[in-house]
């Protein structure tokens, strides 16, 4: 016997305990995803409501959000009432057949997922559905607000408001409803198939295919989808007025006849179809419903294909014109209606095409305020005699407007001098720099229209760092530009020095800065917290702003300023204009946005691609200027003006057309965002314009809408084109003019947006057949925009016209032995002749044609100077210095009016040279020297004109030297030998000919 110690009990295991590390890790990641998306969202709601449209936001998320969940717990809950409803009602005997012992290897393999699949498959499908449904916010809200219009259609006489908000909305719920019984179909199928409810192979003894419930629940989700689809059908009735056809939009005479009645009979058929389901649900016969699948089917191929094929063959082809007149008339009326042609003024206009002296005494005004500057091609005149400094810019496509200079309204080209970090050297960029000092461009730039200064450069009358002219007093300094960076912080402490650059100057030691006001001026939101600096760091990655001492507590965060990026995101619903324009009005500088609502839903009119409309020259080349944004409308309106103070970014709209059902309906989406018209002033309604974009849809639309009658709308004998512009390479329209006109039936010019029309096809020829012309100028009183703005015009020009179209003019001008020898000239060298805008003008009694052609540099140091200008009416040319000279060549020595630049020396500002020298003094290359006398000999004219050419040649290199070196002076001197040569040569040209 052993007296041992017994072994020890073991103890009981203690629970480890858990580290705090993985908490902690979750915790910390929660946290990082919270912030970061908080500096994306958060920062969005400080950025809305530091403008004062936190309501636009808060309802657009809010109405996202709600549709999302809506879409998420449709979809996601019927898909798992589906899954789980077929997965419960599973039979507990399969029968015994091959077929069930194939899936029950299946059914083990899913099992141990099983519960997971149906639980993430439907959150996965909600969460896309939610994701669609909420993309779809504008429609809910249009549905929700929208009212009625006031006109019916013409085919069911229902308000065009139905069409406008209800219909969409409805086909909305109709078509994500048909996705979600789709889809809930198929996970019951596949569920009922999976386990044994639903069965293919055959059966032992006659035994039913399907369990009652898999009957009860296929049986109910066929019948609500053939409810689903009969509901389509019948909203096709009414969306088959929106459709477009071969030749016109809208219904046609086989659809009103044929289709839209086989819609209704689709509809009941599905109606029936669905009781059939509903009737096998309860008594458990497939064949029924199935009987009627077959029977809608045979109905969509007899009734929905066939019955309207045969009426279209045999009873719409042979009398087409007739049968479809008053369905063309529909298209045409509603057409007009919904691009606001309706009232285009139409008038014959015989065009003269012969030139005769004094023609022009009745349009003096016209003459006087003809535009000589090109906007698209001056820019980098303004760039190099008015940028200052390389992180000043001006747009590569300037503004036309008009401003009342001494007591005359005048037109003008005008730019803002904006900032441009790209200008920097490479060793002044850093974040400090880019963020705090250079936070803001300078001024504005503004040039007569009409005339130029010496040597061809743009007549300035406002220009200058600081601004001197006759603009008066403003707020030069320009925050938010299309060009501006992407953000800066501004503002400091009061009695802090100022940081931010103003403009660099010989005194101040070398530069004026400033500080911006942000104690008593709200331009963005407050950085000045350490949550707002933490969230503003992680938005634009500088963790600079956590640490500069120059974010402090009055400092603010300027971003999203593009003035058109601001107007968009404070009113989603509008497309804008591809263009933002600058005004300075009150003494301040404002950009000026135009706005329009637009909708595809008009009955009958005729629907257009927005940016196929609106893509022309000049945006196919300028990155100012853009098409419209691509969607396809057939309801367009002018509705709102916007503006943006490009000091502190205010962004203010006005209702322009209050009429506007769909304004109206986003008017109570958004309350209070929308100034009344009544809000505008006289000073800013003055510099507001007929905008480009919407003349651009209108006049592409008149290209055939002016044609009223519907059986030559028909035939389309006389359709018509906007011309191709023949300064571009591109095989694109030419875009419209701002100039100041009077046509005919005016009794004085006014400011307009004018675009002509010649014939269609490929082999058309390219003579004039209409000119459209509408009257921009809003007027200059208080909320009260002048009786004519917007009145269109258009002169229809006899079917067999000669008057020349402006590609004819340019094979004139090209094809003229003089021009062509000038500009020849003009071009050699380092020389390059650009030959800017063709405008058109209804004077004289026909049409006149104005081209300016400028010289440049091509290397270098290169901008624009006008030297000539081209003229023509019917097919006589005029090719002078100054556009008065040329009128008066055309118009047989006397058009009767002056031009703008009428008394003007084209040599003006230069010095004076010194008679020509036998041999050139101090290395100075010899001024021409005078045309010898004609010795009759081609041998002498032939010397005289190669020495000519060759002083030509060396005075445009002294032109360039000059340049380079930024001696203006020495540049005059060199243009003047260059004239004096190029005379010369045209001269010694001439005894050639003889």
């Amino acid at each position: 016997m052993t007296f041992g110690s017994p072994p020890p009990r073991p103890s009981p295991a203690r629970p480890r305990r858990r580290g705090a590390l993985a908490p902690t890790l979750v915790i910390l990641g929660v946290l990082v995803v919270v912030v970061l998306i908080l500096a994306q969202v958060w920062t969005e709601v400080l950025w809305y409501q530091q403008l004062g449209f936190g309501n636009v936001i808060r309802t657009e998320w809010g109405t996202r959000a709600i549709l999302f969940a809506l879409g998420f717990l449709v979809m996601g809950g019927a898909v798992w009432w589906s899954l789980n409803f077929g997965y419960r009602s599973r039979p507990v005997y399969a029968p015994s057949t091959q077929e069930q012992a194939n899936l029950d290897q299946y059914r083990e393999a899913i099992e141990p997922l099983r519960r997971l699949v149906m639980i993430v498959g439907p959150a996965v499908l909600g969460l896309f559905a939610g994701a669609a449904a909420s993309q779809q916010w504008q429609t809910v809200q249009l549905w929700l607000h929208g009212g009625e219009v006031g006109k019916t259609d013409p085919q069911y006489g229902i308000d065009l408001g139905f069409y406008l908000f209800t219909l969409p909305g409805l086909r909305f719920v109709v078509s994500f409803l048909m996705a979600v019984v789709v889809l809930s179909g198929i996970g019951a199928l596949a569920t009922q198939y999976l386990y044994g409810g639903l069965r293919v192979g055959g059966q032992r003894g006659g035994a039913p295919r399907t369990t009652k419930a898999a009957r009860v629940q296929l049986s109910v989700i066929a019948a609500v989808l053939m409810l689903l689809i009969a509901a389509s059908y019948w909203l096709d009735r009414f969306s088959i007025l929106t459709k477009t056809g071969r030749k016109f939009a809208g219904a046609s005479f086989t659809d009103v006849h044929a289709v839209i009645p086989s819609k209704a009979i689709l509809a009941g058929i599905a109606i029936f179809v669905a009781v059939m389901f509903i009737v096998t649900a309860i008594r458990g016969n497939w064949r029924l419903p199935a009987i009627g699948v077959g029977l809608m089917v045979v109905a969509a191929v007899a009734v929905g294909g066939v019955y309207p094929a045969v009426v279209q063959r045999f009873q719409v082809q042979p009398n087409q014109q007739d049968a479809e007149a008053e369905f063309i008339g529909r298209n045409i009326d509603a057409t007009l209606d919904a691009y606001d042609l309706q009232d285009v003024e139409k008038t014959e206009y015989d065009a003269e095409v012969t030139a005769e002296a004094g023609a022009l005494r009745s349009d003096a005004d016209t003459t006087a305020s003809i535009r000589l500057l090109d906007p698209q091609i001056v820019s980098p005149s303004f760039k190099q005699l008015e940028q200052i400094r390389a992180f000043y810019d001006f747009p590569d496509s300037l503004s036309v407007d008009r401003y009342e200079i001494d007591g005359e309204s005048r037109d003008t080209v005008i730019a803002v001098r904006e900032l441009s970090l790209e200008g920097l050297d490479a060793q002044q960029r850093n974040w400090t720099n880019d963020t705090t000092v250079y936070t803001h461009g300078y001024g504005v730039v503004a040039a007569y229209g009409n005339t130029t200064a010496g040597r061809g450069a743009p007549a300035f009358w406002e220009q200058g760092i600081p601004s001197q002219g006759q603009m008066g007093e403003y707020e030069p300094r320009i925050y938010f530009s299309p060009k501006a960076p992407l953000y800066s912080i501004v503002g400091a402490p009061e009695g802090a020095e100022p940081w931010e650059l103003d403009y660099p100057a010989d005194d101040s030691e070398g530069a004026v800065n400033s500080t911006f006001p942000t104690q008593d001026v709200s331009a963005g939101p407050s950085i000045g917290n350490p949550l707002n600096k933490l969230l503003y760091a992680l938005k634009f990655g500088s963790e600079q702003i956590l640490f500069s001492d120059r974010v402090t507590s009055d400092s603010q965060i300027l971003y999203e300023r593009d003035p058109r990026d601001r107007v968009q995101k404070v009113a989603p619903y509008l497309t804008l204009d591809g263009r933002a324009y600058p005004a300075v009005v009150d003494k301040k500088v404002v950009w000026i946005v135009d706005g329009y609502t637009t909708s595809d839903q008009y009955p009958y009119s005729e629907p257009r691609s927005l940016d196929d409309a609106t893509t022309d020259s000049l945006t196919e080349t300028s990155e100012t200027v853009q098409a419209l944004q691509p969607k396809t409308a057939n309801y367009i309106r002018n509705s709102v003006k916007a503006t943006v103070d490009a000091y502190d970014g205010s962004v203010t709209l006005y209702a322009w057309d209050a009429e506007d059902p769909i304004l109206k309906a986003w008017d109570s989406v958004f309350p209070s965002t929308l100034q009344p018209l009544s809000e505008i002033k006289g000073s800013l309604m003055s510099h507001l314009r007929y905008p480009e974009d919407l003349f651009k849809v209108q006049r592409a639309l008149l290209a055939r809408y002016h044609v009223t009658n519907a059986g030559q709308f028909f035939s389309g004998n006389d359709f018509w084109a906007n011309p191709n512009d023949p300064t571009s390479s591109v095989a694109v329209p030419q875009p419209p003019y701002y100039l100041t006109l009077r046509m005919p039936d005016q009794d004085e010019a006014s400011f307009s947006l004018m675009s002509s029309f010649i014939p269609t096809g490929t082999n058309a020829r390219n003579v004039l057949t209409g000119y459209l012309a509408v009257d921009a100028e809003a007027g200059n009183e208080d909320g009260k925009p002048s009786e004519d703005y917007g009145k269109m015009r258009l002169l229809e020009l006899p079917r067999d016209s000669t008057v020349p179209g402006p590609g004819q003019v340019n094979n004139n001008f090209v094809a003229d032995p003089d021009v062509s020898n000038e500009l020849n000239i003009l071009g050699r060298g380092d020389s390059q002749v650009v030959r800017g805008n063709l405008l058109t003008l209804p004077m004289g009694g026909g049409l006149l044609y104005v081209q300016p052609v400028y010289v440049q540099a091509r290397s270098g140091t290169t901008f624009p100077l006008l030297q000539r200008v081209l003229v023509a009416f019917g097919d006589d040319i005029g090719f002078a210095d100054t556009l008065d000279g040329a009128l008066d060549q055309v118009f047989g020595g006397d058009s009767g009016a002056d031009a703008g630049d009428a008394g003007t020396d084209p040599d003006a500002g230069t010095p004076p040279t010194e008679e020509p020298t036998e041999e050139p003094t101090d290395g100075a290359t010899p001024e021409p020297t005078a045309p010898p006398t004609d010795t009759g000999t081609d041998t002498t004219a032939r010397a005289d004109l190669d020495r000519a050419l060759q002083q030509a040649k060396e005075a445009i290199a002294d032109s360039q030297s000059a340049l380079a070196r930024n001696d203006f002076a020495a540049y005059g001197e060199a243009q003047q030998r260059l004239d004096q040569a190029v005379q010369a040569a045209l001269e010694a040209e001439a005894r050639l000919d003889e």
